[in-house]
């Protein structure tokens, strides 16, 4: 797919993010606008595919826009997986399908990513049209309904295991280390697994004797207390070589070792 260019490339991260979930500068942790802008024009919007922009655009404009990867996060994946030269990836919360089309762009031809989701409504109404005109739904293995049933199936499934190359995960944070523990079946040794929302907002690091007055919403403590709970797992699992990156809203990439 052809990239844009430099200036084509430049744009509002404001008006790229906007639509019902806000800004793009709600899906980072930088707390300098102007910088995180800059990160965008100069290296993420200019080698970024036209396919992929359409539907970043496209996924802006959805009432739940804030669900979605941010461009820097899925600009990092393609690379990763081009880096270890990955052939079969799984995805589990799909969305529009923005981050799907990102890690689809990046396989190999002949490459395959099992994409799991409750519901396709958004997938088919904004994505797949997209990911279509972009010539790879022949890679896409869309499975309907709970991840961790699902999860259990692929691992049933005769040749699964160790099967997989990559493995991205934006779903019920409740479920994390359960889904933890059957990728960890499902991804090779020295594949790649990676966890979206670990620092949620950066209120996991808010004094516990504080926390009513740091972090107001309930739900968010209630999250914050679950990513903080599984990021203490990761740290203490010896099978992976974790590393907790500070994009987005925190992601916690894990490389299994054993």
């Amino acid at each position: 797919m052809a990239a844009t260019g430099a200036g084509e490339g430049k744009e509002s991260a404001a008006v790229a993010g906007g639509g019902g979930g806000g800004s793009l500068h709600s899906k980072t942790l930088l707390k300098s606008e102007p910088l995180y802008q800059y990160v965008l024009e100069s290296t993420v919007f200019p080698r970024e595919p036209d396919c992929l922009r359409e539907l970043r655009l496209a996924t802006a404009n959805h009432p739940m826009a804030v669900m979605a990867a941010s461009p820097d996060q899925v600009q990092l994946f393609g690379l990763l997986i081009e880096l270890i030269g990955a052939k079969n990836a799984i995805e589990v919360g799909v969305f529009t399908g923005y981050s799907l089309l990102a890690t689809a762009l990046a396989l190999p031809d002949d490459g395959k990513i099992v994409a799991i989701d409750v519901s396709r409504e958004s997938y088919d109404e904004v994505g797949a049209p997209v990911i279509d005109k972009a010539g790879v739904a022949h890679k896409v293995d869309f499975r309907v309904g709970l991840a961790m049933p699902v999860l259990d199936e692929l691992v049933a499934e005769e040749g699964n295991k160790g099967r997989f190359d990559f493995a991205f995960v934006d779903a019920d944070k409740v479920n994390f280390l359960g889904y933890h523990e059957r990728l960890l079946q499902l991804v090779r040794v020295g594949g790649l697994i990676a966890y979206d929302n670990t620092l949620w907002g950066g209120s996991v690091a808010a004094p516990p004797a504080a926390a009513d007055e740091a972090v107001p919403s309930g739900r968010d403590r209630s999250l914050a207390a679950l990513a903080r709970e599984f990021n203490a797992a990761i740290a203490a699992d010896r099978r992976v070589k974790p590393c907790q990156l500070a994009i987005a809203d925190g992601v916690m990439l894990c490389r299994r070792v054993a």
